[in-house]
């Protein structure tokens, strides 16, 4: 019985993206707009909340970049196990 091949990585798929994406996006809204727009209700005001965004979605881009290349390297690990006979 032969095995499904596997899908081909992509990097739209990978949540972490998405994720790094949209915490971008609100800390524009959060520069523009001003931190009383991206506060949470009843969150303590603290300053640098939109600077703190930033850093998010800078940790979830290298969590997406280290997702990315460990799911690259297994499909190539897999692409060259069913190459061999």
């Amino acid at each position: 019985m032969s095995q499904k091949p596997l899908p081909k990585p992509n990097w739209v798929k990978n949540t972490y993206f998405w994720i790094a994406g949209l915490l971008l996006l609100l800390s524009l809204v959060g520069f523009v707009g001003g931190e009383g727009t991206i506060r949470d209700p009843g969150q303590k005001r603290e300053s640098g909340l939109a600077v703190l965004y930033v850093a998010a979605a800078g940790l979830m881009l290298v969590n997406g970049l280290i997702s990315h290349r460990q799911t690259i390297q297994h499909y190539s690990e897999q692409e060259a196990a069913t190459d061999t006979p």
